[in-house]
């Protein structure tokens, strides 16, 4: 950790750091353990060349699932999109999981979607995600994703050459007919970006949040997200369904959430992910 970041952490909490030592992990930020003169423990992260408000996005993100009060979600300490920008967290104690771990999460979850949100997007109209995708407030999750979600994402495959052409402007075709799958529920206190590695297990077998893109979304966006990527026993969902039963045909709409993280990967990375996003378009067309 450089003196500048050290300086700014222990002003921020008015303590003095005595040690920092540098993580693994991250796609991007820096990540550190950073050992405090009052004995505690805390988790802070910079980022060399972030976008406009990386930090701040992320810690009301933060802040906004922990009032939920619902799943945990570490408190924010400091933050700041000044140089040397910087986020710092309380610290997590990781442990393994233990049996009743998945279905705590599940239902945890499940209150944490019930909590709600203003509206589909961000009241404060800040993009999320690696791909800096908008999150501008709608009525309707139909119009969200649409305008939100899938457009952004046809265009950034199209100027990345990611997707073929057809299946771009298969893509821009669902966008146009998403009212047909909407469902009337309101909008949910969705993660955004709930893949198992922004799930951690304390030491007494808690699931914690991390790493959000947080908005106002349909609730299945989380849940298809995680069958995505996998990491999450059926017993999680089990409770999850247990304390807030999803809507008749869920089963023929998970393909259509996973459609969004699929573009992404299908950009970032290509390889086997062009294809299963590809498939995914077609199930829809």
């Amino acid at each position: 950790m450089d003196d500048a970041l050290r300086s700014a952490i222990q002003a921020d909490l008015g303590i003095r750091v005595v040690r920092a030592v540098r993580l693994r992990g991250g796609d991007v930020a820096l990540a550190y353990a950073v050992e405090l003169d009052d004995g505690r423990r805390v988790f802070a992260k910079t980022h060399p060349s972030s976008p406009p408000g990386f930090f701040t996005t992320e810690a009301r993100g933060l802040s906004w699932l922990r009032t939920a009060h619902a799943v945990a979600v570490p408190e924010v300490l400091a933050v700041s999109d000044d140089p040397p920008n910087h986020l710092v967290l309380e610290w997590i104690d990781e442990g393994r999981a233990r049996p009743s771990s998945e279905r705590n999460f599940g239902a945890a979850l499940a209150r944490m979607h019930r909590a709600g949100a203003p509206a589909f997007g961000r009241d404060d109209r800040r993009s999320t995600g690696s791909r800096g995708l908008p999150n501008e407030p709608c009525a309707t999750w139909a119009e969200f994703y649409a305008a939100n979600r899938l457009l952004p994402l046809a265009r950034l495959a199209s100027e990345a050459r990611a997707l073929e052409p057809s299946t771009i402007s298969d893509l821009e075709r669902l966008a146009g007919r998403l009212a047909v799958f909407d469902a009337d529920e309101p909008p949910a206190r969705l993660h955004g970006d709930l893949w198992a590695g922004n799930r951690l297990v304390d030491v007494e077998g808690r699931c914690w949040l991390i790493d959000p893109a947080a908005h106002g979304g349909h609730r299945e966006f989380d849940l298809a997200m995680m069958r995505l990527f996998g990491g999450f026993a059926d017993e999680c969902f089990a409770a999850y369904a247990e304390a807030y039963a999803l809507e008749p045909g869920w089963e023929d709409r998970v393909s259509l959430h996973q459609i969004a993280p699929l573009v992404v990967h299908a950009i970032k990375f290509g390889g086997s992910y062009v294809a299963a996003a590809t498939a995914a378009i077609a199930q829809y067309n």
